[in-house]
């Protein structure tokens, strides 16, 4: 999601503006002769230092884009990894039930959207990281959840 054609540089600096945390791709599986993906993407929670999430999501390939007429949309799937990477540093953090988004990227050219949400469940002292699309209708049941506990010591 990082490239822009020269048309759409206003468009993509847009996007890249809200989207949060950066993340850095760190695979790209190939799934099919039509040129769709699966993409791996790494980011660090931006007020939690010593934790490194990992979300995997579809990117369709030109010619899936060319069948179906959907050119500007990718599909709401998503799955997400987070894990202790170093000593864990708890910042201040939004403690609510809601939580607080960590990172978001564009899954079509306008409304739709990847979300990552932090939760921190107090009573057992466990970070909650839930991967879920973000649309202005039909808001998606598809969503992916990790886990990562704050060890006392």
């Amino acid at each position: 999601m990082s490239s822009c054609r020269a048309g759409a540089a206003a468009l993509c600096a847009l996007i890249l503006a809200t989207s949060g945390a950066r993340a850095e791709q760190v695979g790209n599986v190939d799934v099919d002769w039509l040129g769709n993906d699966i993409v791996i993407e790494a980011f660090e929670d931006p007020k939690i230092q010593g934790v490194t999430c990992h979300v995997a999501y579809f990117d369709r390939g030109v010619i899936d884009r060319l069948q179906n007429g959907n050119w500007f949309e990718d599909p709401s799937n998503s799955s997400i990894a987070c894990r202790q990477t170093g000593p864990i540093v708890v910042g201040d953090i939004d403690r609510s039930d809601e939580g607080e988004s960590v990172f978001s990227e564009r899954r079509s050219i306008v409304w739709k959207s990847l979300n990552v949400k932090r939760i921190l469940d107090a009573n057992s002292q466990t970070l909650i990281y839930i991967a879920h699309a973000r649309e202005v209708q039909k808001g998606s049941a598809k969503m992916s959840i990790s886990t990562v506990p704050l060890f006392q010591k």
